[in-house]
């Protein structure tokens, strides 16, 4: 991977911080987790336009982000980790497939399954005791954590629907390097 140009660490620097204030209007779960006006488009985008490896990258940095000046809801080292940082950073594989909407999507499905997979093994490793009396770890951990994540997904993909159009252009242009 080549480094990043200064166009590169603006764009990022500027999405970053449109994931961030979008990640401030929310619908919170009481554990931890919440639905966002969109926050994580921002971060798919860039995946989108600079590709996987760049997209891991800024997500890492959203997920401390959203660690350092969020709600915290573990201050757990592997919680900090799992629920945040490869949690989001799950969302530059939103970059693997770009030649249409369908594959765009897809690619965002995936971003998801990701970030879901981590907030699985954070639920299952670290939140167990929330479940209720006798109920299976693993179902509560899949139940609570889909309750916010697949609203998440539709509300992602219903935006970049309508943006796929007006950022054509933007999203398939790439400056020299």
């Amino acid at each position: 991977m080549k480094t990043m140009s200064n166009r590169i660490l603006v764009e990022a620097g500027v999405l970053i911080a449109l994931a961030q204030i979008l990640s401030f209007i929310k619908y919170e779960m009481p554990y931890g987790g919440s639905v966002t006006l969109g926050s994580m488009v921002p971060i798919i985008i860039f995946a989108i336009r600079w590709g996987t490896k760049r997209g891991i990258i800024v997500g890492l940095v959203y997920g401390f982000l959203q660690f350092a000046l969020g709600t915290k809801f573990s201050y757990h080292p592997l919680g900090i980790f799992l629920d945040y940082i490869f949690a989001y950073g799950c969302l530059g594989l939103a970059g693997i497939f770009k030649k249409n909407l369908f594959a765009i999507i897809s690619s965002t499905a995936l971003a998801m399954i990701g970030r879901f997979a981590f907030h699985f093994l954070s639920g299952i490793i670290l939140w167990y005791t929330y479940a209720p009396e006798g109920m299976n770890i693993y179902l509560y951990s899949i139940i609570y954590n889909a309750q916010y994540m697949v609203p998440e997904f539709i509300i992602t993909s219903v935006i970049l629907c309508a943006l796929y159009k007006p950022l054509g252009k933007y999203i398939n242009r790439q400056s020299s390097l």
